[in-house]
């Protein structure tokens, strides 16, 4: 019988917190009655752990979840912060979007995820209808795993 790994092989979120992440952004989406969205989470290590693309979600909105929350854990914060970072100066996000290969996408809806100790765990990426709402869906999913959303505005 295969040997579970040990704790500290976990980088991050556990899949069993990553797929309640997504289930309940979503189920908060059509509790809005949102457009339909695609929710990724990744681990802290910014490796995919979750990945859920609603039925009518357009073809091109998993790689713009991903980028939402590979952009929250490149920079350390939420992409609501990153948003505001690009409008004041916006040859540091061309010089981020050439550091990532484009994988960073600084608009709201990539909200990093921490435990009740400031712990990073992870990030979460949602797209699919306006931005705020998408990290609405975000903070919904992450609260309802019990832990701590960080949209890159001071507590």
């Amino acid at each position: 019988m295969p040997q579970p790994a040990h704790p500290a092989a976990i980088n991050g979120l556990t899949l069993a917190q990553a797929e309640t992440i997504a289930d309940a952004a979503l189920a908060k989406g059509r509790a809005l009655g949102l457009l339909p969205l695609c929710v990724v989470v990744l681990d802290a290590g910014g490796q995919l752990k979750v990945a859920k693309r609603e039925d009518g979600a357009s073809i091109l909105r998993p790689e713009i979840a991903t980028g939402k929350a590979f952009g929250a854990l490149a920079m350390g914060f939420g992409t609501r912060e990153l948003a505001r970072r690009a409008q004041a100066v916006p040859g540091f996000t061309n010089a981020l979007s050439d550091l990532t290969g484009g994988r960073a996408v600084p608009v709201q809806g990539g909200v990093l995820v921490r435990d009740t100790d400031n712990v990073l765990l992870g990030a979460v990426g949602i797209s699919g209808d306006a931005s705020p709402k998408d990290e609405e869906c975000c903070i919904a999913g992450i609260e309802a795993a019990g832990l701590l959303a960080d949209t890159g505005d001071p507590a």
